[in-house]
């Protein structure tokens, strides 16, 4: 009788925070806390959560995505041309205002609880997006590593707000160009960096395959 065949195992991406994590992130958003005390809180997180992955006998560990802000919106620290902002803060600036009024009462939260990074400008790197966490992470473990990025659909679906936007792209299409190059770059960083694997986060791609209404505006 032949052996089964074992398979990889790995985790999403994203982590639960801890309270100390939440309260951390809360009072860096608020700029009450700095950049350098707010990593320190999450590199302790991001050993307690490479701890756990190993307890548990995953094959490839990531390091749980504490410093961001969101699996998406953190890019608005390290990308030119962008700005977080809130969808009530957008509110004014949205093509269809009904339609995104009747968007929020479907969320069913807080249209301030959800922030969107909005391209306000020409699109460029500022800095690295996620090659620190990779060395960070290498540091932690010995197993291969997996860094999570946003995918360029996801992106270009989020980013695009008319009003802003068109001051810096004539469409969606000439926004995505410069979002595809900048992941791209990002991505041959990693590479040579030596990151095991990368994973690219398309959550909007369901909409495609099951919804109707494909071409509506969509947050995560």
């Amino acid at each position: 009788m032949t052996e089964p065949k074992s398979f990889i195992t790995t985790q999403v991406g994203s982590w639960p925070r801890s309270k100390t994590m939440l309260k951390s992130l809360r009072s860096y958003q608020k700029g009450t806390v700095s950049r350098q005390d707010f990593n320190l809180v999450a590199e302790d997180e991001i050993r307690r959560t490479v701890a756990l992955q190993e307890q548990a006998g995953l094959d490839i560990v990531v390091d749980g995505e504490h410093r961001r802000e969101s699996f998406y919106a953190f890019i608005t620290d390290k990308v030119a041309g962008t700005q977080l902002m809130s969808l009530a803060e957008m509110l004014d600036f949205v093509e269809d205002k009904a339609e995104f009024e009747e968007m929020l009462r479907t969320m069913d939260m807080p249209a301030s609880a959800v922030k969107n990074p909005t391209c306000i400008g020409k699109l460029s790197r500022r800095e690295p997006l996620a090659l620190e966490d990779l060395h960070f992470l290498r540091t932690l473990t010995k197993k291969p590593v997996k860094i999570t990025l946003p995918g360029p659909y996801l992106l270009t679906r989020s980013m695009w707000v008319g009003a802003l936007t068109r001051t810096a792209y004539n469409d969606p299409r000439e926004m995505a160009d410069d979002i595809v190059r900048i992941l791209r770059e990002e991505l041959i960083d990693l590479r040579d960096a030596g990151c095991d694997f990368v994973q690219f986060d398309e959550p909007v791609l369901t909409e495609v395959v099951l919804s109707e209404e494909c071409g509506r505006r969509t947050f995560m």
